[in-house]
């Protein structure tokens, strides 16, 4: 067992938001075919979803006008899902917004300013002095990279509260008539949803007994790849975001992350086989074969993100806080440590360790 629970902060709620817009992967198929290239419905059968939860009804899709329209729907329906995500959190952790002293916020699926954060502040009751600390642009990664930020937060601020929210609508950024394989695949893969985390400094002294076995949040690392920009992220222009990811991803996982891996557990006296919770984002299903044999570990050990990415689709950064959600929900004995990790634009790793 490492040897950094002293100050480490700890997880002491999680919270999801989705959409009462529920839909199976054939409906928004059958519909979605009219505005994009029938084709695309091979990609549906293998990309391992079956249901997702999207920002509007599915027969908004093909008459939205543009990006203008995309970007209000976004500000409003990421509003609503945000604040439900978080107050579901605080809950959990049996805390009041007023006790919340830092909101980082995570998003990468449309613009707004001011930010959410703001936006959903009179709504909640957060104090007028709370820190907000708003990220753009990570993508799929933001997830791990906001919880690994918040870790460094608290640990400068021991006896803190610290709120991560993450809020992404992916469907609103289709693209009328692109064809092109990344937005067929982003079509088929992608959902809508928010998730949230509250995490305590290791100074703060609890309101009462938790609702859930309270991990810490031991150690991260952040790697970034050299000359990778163009694996994945937004090509963005005048229709809005259009899907940039390519097939080489998994490929990165196989190249790289093993390496990263096996360094960053050995740091702290640990291999893979120590490893109880692997809390994964679900990228794919290629990509998430691509991690486990990068890892040389089951693909059965994550259980929680294959059922994620079926249940809910690909929900860009909130996937891997709803795997860790799911995690929460059935955790490991005490004494386990688990593993945190995500890839995204740049192109980047982020690995938390937690322990139990």
């Amino acid at each position: 067992m490492p040897e950094h629970r002293t100050g480490a902060p700890r997880i002491s709620g999680t919270g999801v938001a989705l959409t009462p817009h529920r839909y199976s992967q054939e409906e928004v198929v059958g519909e979605l075919t009219s505005i994009i290239e029938p084709g695309f419905a091979r990609f549906a059968r293998t990309s391992g979803v079956e249901h997702r939860s999207l920002a509007m009804t599915l027969d908004r899709y093909p008459a939205m006008t543009g990006f203008t329209e995309a970007n209000s729907t976004y500000l409003e329906v990421a509003t609503d899902l945000g604040e439900q995500a978080v107050r579901s959190a605080l809950d959990a952790a049996k805390l009041e917004p007023s006790d919340v002293d830092v909101i980082v916020t995570v998003s990468s699926t449309g613009v707004a300013v001011p930010t959410i954060d703001a936006r959903i502040f009179s709504r909640l009751g957060l104090r007028p002095d709370v820190k907000r600390v708003p990220l753009f642009g990570l993508g799929c990664v933001a997830g791990a990279a906001g919880l690994a930020r918040v870790h460094d937060y608290l640990r400068g601020f021991p006896d803190h509260v610290a709120v991560l929210l993450s809020v992404e609508l992916c469907s609103l950024t289709l693209q009328r008539g692109d064809t092109s394989i990344p937005a067929l695949i982003g079509v088929c893969l992608f959902g809508d949803g928010a998730a949230a985390v509250v995490a305590s400094g290791a100074d703060r002294v609890p309101h009462g007994p938790s609702m859930i076995d309270e991990p810490r949040v031991l150690a991260t690392r952040s790697r970034i790849i050299p000359d990778t920009v163009d694996v994945m992220g937004w090509n963005v222009t005048a229709s809005g975001f259009g899907l940039v990811m390519s097939r080489d991803v998994p490929r990165m996982a196989l190249d790289y992350l093993g390496d990263e891996v096996a360094d960053f557990l050995a740091a702290h006296g640990l291999t893979t086989r120590d490893v109880s919770a692997w809390i994964c984002h679900p990228g794919g299903p290629k990509v998430l074969e691509a991690v486990g044999q990068a890892l040389d570990v089951p693909t059965a050990e994550f259980r929680h993100s294959w059922e994620s990415m079926r249940d809910n689709g690909n929900i860009s950064s909130a996937s891997v806080l709803d795997v860790l959600n799911r995690t929460l929900a059935e955790p490991p004995p005490t004494g386990s440590i688990g593993l945190m990790l995500a890839m995204g634009p740049g192109f980047s790793f982020e690995l938390l360790l937690l322990g139990w």
